[in-house]
């Protein structure tokens, strides 16, 4: 009988204990969770007070560099909606990074499908020259390329200029569009050469549709690199009425404390918009991810 209420006691008490372990470990589960959502929410007014800032001095007639209740007034809008300061360097802007994410992806799907789908002894080699080519700073390469420039007599051009926002976007846009292009089933190309097509046939029938997605992705990170570069256009473009909007912008600053805050956050505000438009435009076309399954079946 003894030994029996002992074994009890010893059983309620192994049960006690792990009643509160698992109370100290729920404890422990919510007080990280607090931490971090406590940090998390930290960390995002830290980011959306310079946004704040910019609507908010967008409309003020006496913006600052401090954070305050706007006096309102449309006067900074007036002021940058005019051809010289926004419509043609919007419209610059668009041309040069329209131009070089178009012909960025297209050379990028041209060179990820042989290195997605043929084997060679350089193909390992090449990704590794693609990988360091992606953590190249631009402004390593700016002075040989603006003496190459000159040389060619290409200072100066928008279609230069292009070029060379598109190869310096190549890199990153190859890895990305091989690394999607590699989900797609070799079983479906094989099928299509048994029906008769041919590798361009396969690439642009078979191989797109299914990692479309992947082409958006490519699309949207490329212009949104290509729409915030201020140094390459600022190097190779000289002429005022070819300069896109990420260098128009350096007119707004300077170095007499004069700068006009109110228009500088209108205008970022009216600059931030084709990159919203692209973003919404291509958004709805990542829902469904990559249609494999339907594919596959039968």
């Amino acid at each position: 009988m003894a030994v029996t209420e002992k074994a009890g006691a010893v059983r309620v008490g192994s049960q006690t204990s792990r009643a509160a372990a698992g109370r100290t470990r729920a404890g422990r589960a919510r007080t990280g969770r607090t931490v971090v959502n406590i940090s998390l929410l930290v960390f995002s007014l830290l980011y959306l007070i310079p946004l704040l800032w910019m609507l908010l001095a967008s409309v003020n007639a006496h913006a600052s560099f401090k954070l305050s209740v706007p006096h309102p007034t449309g006067d900074n809008f007036h002021h940058v909606l005019n051809a010289d300061t926004t419509y043609r360097p919007m419209l610059n802007g668009l041309l040069l990074c329209g131009g070089g994410t178009l012909l960025c992806v297209v050379c990028s799907v041209l060179a990820a499908y042989p290195l997605s789908r043929f084997r060679s002894r350089l193909r390992r080699p090449f990704l590794y020259t693609i990988l360091f080519s992606t953590g190249l700073p631009i402004t390593a390469v700016m002075i040989p390329v603006y003496s190459m420039f000159v040389r060619v007599n290409l200072i100066d051009s928008m279609p230069g200029t292009t070029l060379f926002l598109a190869a310096s976007a190549l890199p990153f846009g190859i890895w990305l569009m091989k690394n999607f292009m590699d989900g797609v089933p070799v079983v479906l190309e094989e099928a299509a050469r048994i029906d008769g097509a041919n590798s361009m046939q396969v690439l642009w029938r078979i191989v797109l549709p299914l990692m479309w997605p992947g082409v958006i992705v490519v699309t949207i990170f490329t212009f949104i690199g290509m729409w915030g570069n201020f140094f390459v256009p600022f190097i190779l473009l000289l002429s005022p009425e070819k300069l896109p909007a990420s260098v128009s912008v350096f007119t707004f600053l300077s170095a007499h404390d004069q700068t006009q805050y109110g228009q500088l956050s209108a205008f970022s505000i009216l600059y931030s918009i084709p990159v919203v438009m692209l973003y919404l435009i291509l958004a709805r076309r990542l829902g469904g991810g990559f249609a494999l399954g339907g594919a596959l079946k039968g």
